[in-house]
């Protein structure tokens, strides 16, 4: 079977010397690691990730859809975590898997889209430069992740906090540019949230490869950095809700304003309407038919009608 093309591909040694690899059929350095970067479109990769590991864990590393989640097999451990999309023309709530195996000498990882994370780890790799252990590289692979996460938010914050200000005068007219934050957020905490847990219970238990208290330590600081990430996605769409309510409540009263509007006009001519239509019935015995002030007489006697109605209504506040 022919091995796949990755990638990228280093063998890191005990100093955390990295160097390319370019023949995967080789072994990995003694005492160091090797890491091997896959594209899930490579037809060969299933087969040889088989060989390496075993089906299962091949077949966790080629789901297309795949949600964050560890679980410990055989000698390894499966680990699937989201990073937010920067790549161009794409959304950033419409998060990246990436997929890992990792033992104590080999790290392999999936990816359907780039990484921004995972292409700066390759290029430090390319310097020569590397994390000395597995452990170490989901430690920097997992800071980067949520380093990037970090300015999407304050990017959300920022907006919400915009319209806030912009709903004192045109709330009526922000409900898109809110639903749409809404969205963006109830997507990233759907990650977010069980990454964050993911990452809280490496820190807490003796996982595979990843059981050193120094490395325990680093993700549990990574695990607090997501859940504060967490905490503000909570807080904004807290004040989404609150912000579409207020939204919601200026559009009833603006709408309650215009019908108490139609509601006097229409009580201030009902009157006239009726009057005007009971002079105009075509029967004989109408007062003052040929008296010739009786018109001028009717036109005041509605005036002074219309004037009463709206004075009334002033008085009670309705106009």
């Amino acid at each position: 079977m022919a091995a796949p093309k990755p990638i990228h591909a280093y063998d890191v040694s005990e100093a955390g010397a990295a160097k390319a690899v370019t023949d995967l059929d080789t072994s990995p350095p003694a005492g160091g690691y090797r890491w091997v970067h896959l594209d899930l479109s490579d037809p060969n990769a299933f087969a040889w990730i088989s060989e390496q590991a075993d089906p299962v864990v091949a077949d966790a590393l080629m789901r297309a859809d795949a949600r964050p989640r560890m679980a410990e097999h055989a000698d390894g451990l499966i680990l699937i975590m989201r990073g937010v999309n920067l790549n161009p023309n794409s959304d950033p709530e419409d998060m990246v898997s990436l997929r890992l195996w990792v033992t104590d000498r080999l790290v392999i990882t999936t990816r359907l889209r780039r990484l921004m994370a995972v292409s700066e780890m390759a290029e430090q790799m390319a310097r020569g430069s590397a994390p000395a252990t597995p452990a170490d590289l989901v430690c920097a692979l997992s800071q980067g992740l949520t380093a990037r996460m970090e300015p999407v938010l304050e990017a959300l914050v920022d907006e919400i906090d915009d319209l806030e200000e912009r709903s004192v005068d045109r709330a009526s007219r922000l409900r898109g540019e809110l639903a749409e934050i809404r969205r963006t957020t109830i997507t990233l905490r759907r990650y977010l949230a069980p990454q964050r847990d993911i990452l809280a219970r490496l820190s807490l238990e003796d996982a595979g490869p990843l059981h050193h208290p120094r490395v325990r330590v680093t993700l549990r600081e990574t695990a607090d950095r997501l859940a504060r990430l967490v905490e503000e996605l909570d807080m904004i769409r807290e004040r989404s809700s609150i912000l579409n309510d207020q939204m919601l409540d200026a559009r009833a009263e603006e709408m309650n304003a215009a019908m108490l509007l139609l509601s006097v006009v229409a009580a201030v001519f009902l009157p006239l309407g009726f009057l005007t239509g009971l002079l105009g019935i075509n029967v004989g015995g109408l007062p003052g038919a040929h008296w010739p002030y009786a018109f001028a007489l009717v036109c005041a006697s509605c005036l002074g009608l219309a004037g009463g109605l709206v004075w009334w209504f002033r008085r009670k506040g309705w106009l």
